[in-house]
């Protein structure tokens, strides 16, 4: 024991100490054999070579370190949430990125590094990497960031999401809910504050594998328009309107939400899209979804938020692992400024509801899919993408957990021109017959 602590373990133990702010929360297995850390933690944290270190030097952040994950030179090993322990603390200690490290500690670790011999050029970035080019939210860079993310496996996704292709939170309206039925209840409850009838018409904005359209003709009778940026989403979305029948009834196009000029459409929904908007579009896309809908229609925003304002700051760090590697170009906005932005486009909110705990439930159970079938994951997408799938999620359940980021519905309405909405007097009325039973089927996965 002795030898071992005075090699790679022994020689690193200062630096993990500054870095982390103390003794790290997880055992960490090096090249050598060599150990730091609890290993009753529930996590070992596995650097294979010092090509993992490399990266971590070239960006001293989350971003080295999901680099050195993601090329399989990071391994991780045990439970991912006691892993991510490493993550809270290098947030406490050196701020969200993990890049605040001083001039005296990046000189010792540049020390440490030549006598582990560990100094050299940059790592190849992996693959699963991106950065887009061209304007900010352009049709063409959003279409880009959709494709980086969606057009991967739609077996893929079918495995970790579920039946019902849903890949956005679901509403758990019991503690033995399922995930299935818990995604049908979200829809449910979209079409409830919609007030979606027999004969409506619905756009449903991002629509992804086409669950919410499926689910609201199926069984609100409604024609439906769903609109992705994603050809693979596209193409399982039509082949699911086909397998149920529902040709007559619902449409799935590759189309922008600003190139929809086909209105006016009785309600539109837009959920798990909005992060792909961005603040300097915000007027252009609640201006164009009101402009679609007739007097007294109804839009439901399904998004992702902020807690807080963060200065105005909307946009993921350029060098984090969620902007490098899962949303290219995504934004989170705070709630209220959502419904400022809404109201300033002629819109008036009728109902705001927070769903954060629910998503925390949703992306364990999605962490749990792919963990559960990790080799079939694997042979789809790569292991490097799979990695990627298990980070993010993971993290994204903590952050939901600890409300460092939340999700709202926002219910509005377009006033006809006398300023009546059409809205029932109560939220009683508007919710009435919600939750439904489970239901024993539902539209085809």
């Amino acid at each position: 024991m002795a030898v071992a602590q005075r090699s790679v373990a022994a020689a690193l133990e200062p630096a993990v100490s500054a870095y982390l702010g103390g003794d790290s929360p997880v055992e960490l297995r090096f090249w050598d054999g060599s150990r730091l850390g609890p290993e009753d933690s529930g996590a070992t944290l596995h650097i294979r070579s010092p090509r993992a270190l490399r990266y971590f030097l070239w960006a001293p952040g989350e971003l080295g370190v999901a680099r050195a994950y993601v090329s399989g030179e990071l391994d991780l090993e045990g439970d991912v949430y006691a892993a991510l322990a490493v993550r809270e603390r290098l947030a406490a200690r050196n701020g969200a990125g993990g890049e605040s490290f001083g001039k005296a500690e990046r000189v010792d670790l540049l020390k440490t590094a030549l006598r582990l011999g560990v100094i050299g050029p940059p790592p190849r970035r992996p693959s699963e990497e991106v950065r887009l080019s061209g304007g900010r939210h352009s049709p063409e860079r959003d279409a880009a960031a959709i494709s980086h993310h969606y057009d991967i496996s739609n077996d893929f996704y079918h495995l970790v999401l579920g039946d019902t292709m849903t890949y956005s939170c679901a509403c758990f309206t019991e503690a033995d809910t399922s995930l299935e039925d818990a995604q049908r209840a979200k829809y449910d409850l979209v079409a409830s504050k919609l007030g979606l009838a027999p004969g409506m018409r619905l756009l449903d904005v991002g629509c992804g594998w086409g669950g919410m359209v499926l689910h609201a003709a199926e069984h609100y009778g409604v024609s439906a328009v769903g609109i992705t940026l994603s050809k693979r989403q596209a193409e399982r979305a039509r082949e699911r309107v086909q397998e149920a029948g529902l040709e007559d009834r619902v449409e799935i196009r590759v189309q922008d939400y600003r190139a929809v000029h086909d209105g006016p459409y009785d309600a539109i929904s837009s959920i798990g899209m909005f992060e792909h908007v961005g603040l300097e579009r915000l007027r252009e896309y609640f201006t164009d979804l009101r402009d679609l809908l007739r007097e007294e229609g109804r839009l439901l925003n399904h998004g992702i938020s902020r807690p807080n304002s963060e200065g105005g700051r909307t946009a993921f760090a350029p060098r984090s692992f969620v902007d490098r590697y899962v949303f290219p170009d995504g934004e989170l906005h705070e709630v209220g400024a959502v419904v400022s932005m809404m109201q300033d486009c002629g819109l008036e909110v009728r109902d705001v509801e927070s769903l954060r705990e629910h998503y925390t439930e949703t992306l364990r159970h999605w962490v749990a899919n792919l963990e559960a079938n990790w080799d079939e994951a694997v042979r789809l997408v790569g292991a490097g993408r799979a990695r990627v799938w298990r980070l993010y999620m993971a993290a994204s359940a903590t952050n939901f957990h600890a409300n460092r980021q939340s999700i709202h519905q926002v219910l509005g309405v377009r006033p006809n021109s006398a300023g009546e909405s059409g809205m029932p007097r109560t939220r009683a009325e508007l919710l009435e017959g919600w939750p439904r039973a489970a239901r024993s089927r539902s539209f085809s996965s």
